[in-house]
């Protein structure tokens, strides 16, 4: 059972970067899938990118491509979410899930059955 700890959160202004950390309590390749995902207040929890188990495939939702960029650095045991160009509507709690189920990302919640506490990103215009 891996545990997963988000940081990297915080303030940043429109057009500003921030880079989010998910760390795992074990090596992620070859065991998870591992996504991110977010919610804001009042709406569902939305995908937002997600590497696979093995191959390091990505995989992104639409509207943040070319914004945002996931990947996975082994030596530490974490899986980064890059966030360039912000904008206020990517304001909110960011979470970082895993998945023994699946191979590739899945925009699904349900199909990760690990999940962080969340931290929270706020984007100020």
């Amino acid at each position: 059972q891996v545990t997963l700890v988000e940081s990297g959160g915080g303030l940043a202004q429109v057009g500003e970067s921030l880079r989010l950390s998910c760390a795992a309590s074990e090596r992620t390749e070859g065991n998870y899938c591992v996504a991110w995902f977010r919610q804001a207040p009042g709406s569902a929890r939305e995908f937002v990118a997600g590497i696979s188990r093995g191959e390091s495939k990505t995989r992104y939702l639409d509207a943040l491509k070319g914004r945002f960029t996931i990947s996975r650095d082994n030596t530490k045991n974490t899986v980064d979410l890059e966030m360039n160009n912000m904008k206020p509507e990517d304001t909110a709690t960011y979470y970082c899930a895993a998945s023994t189920y699946i191979y590739y990302a899945s925009a699904l919640d349900r199909a990760y059955e690990y999940w962080g506490q969340g931290v929270q990103v706020t984007v100020a215009s």
